[in-house]
């Protein structure tokens, strides 16, 4: 399995792989089994959603591309097919500069509470383009359309009070487990991209 992600634009990839398990896991893992595992919490989904990920399955007489979104079908349920296996994820050279925010009880070895990824453009002052996704909110991590449409010509002085909650919240759909509950994830998942997009442009909070 390969990825060839543009060095330039992952720097939110670079930042989710660092939060994956602890460093031991880090090590021996790959991003094809954060993947295949199909967690709704899995650290390297968000990340490659905003990065227009796809995967590349492959199989004794076919090989196909799937969206990462078309890939992940819910809680431990994938696309792969029988006698499949993800052997790349490709990702475009997409414009922009990314980042990525994780909420857990620590450091290392822990399900996320919530967690964003986001890439951003700006031209002339303004972003020009956006891709947000939260991951560990709902049973797939998931875009958020949007509220990336509604940044997009904004002022980026004014980016994170563009940051609205009616935007992002209808997409969601977390749960109460023992880590948090779903109101609890909702307002992290607000906070968190607010935070993450004002340390991404230097907006003011």
């Amino acid at each position: 399995m390969y990825t060839n992600a543009p060095d330039a634009h992952s720097a939110q990839l670079k930042a989710a792989t660092r939060e994956v398990g602890s460093v031991q896991i880090q090590n021996a893992g790959t991003l094809g089994g954060n993947l295949c595992n199909a967690s709704p919490a899995a650290d390297g989904v968000p990340a490659l959603l905003s990065l227009e990920a796809r995967v590349e399955l492959r199989s004794e007489s076919r090989t196909r591309v799937l969206p990462l979104s078309d890939f992940l079908l819910g809680p431990r349920r994938t696309a792969l097919a029988a006698g499949e296996i993800l052997s790349a994820v490709l990702i475009p050279d997409v414009s922009g500069q990314g980042g990525f925010l994780k909420l857990g009880a620590r450091r290392y070895l822990v399900i996320s509470i919530a967690m964003v990824a986001a890439r951003i453009a700006v031209s002339e002052g303004r972003i020009s383009a956006a891709a947000l996704a939260v991951g560990a909110c709902s049973p797939v991590a998931c875009r958020l359309p949007d509220q990336e449409a509604a940044l997009i010509g904004c002022p980026v002085a004014a980016a994170v009070s563009a940051i609205d909650a009616a935007l992002i919240l209808p997409v969601l759909a977390p749960i109460d487990d023992p880590r948090a509950d779903a109101g609890y994830r909702q307002i992290a998942a607000v906070e968190l991209l607010r935070r993450l997009v004002g340390d991404m442009t230097g907006a003011a909070r």
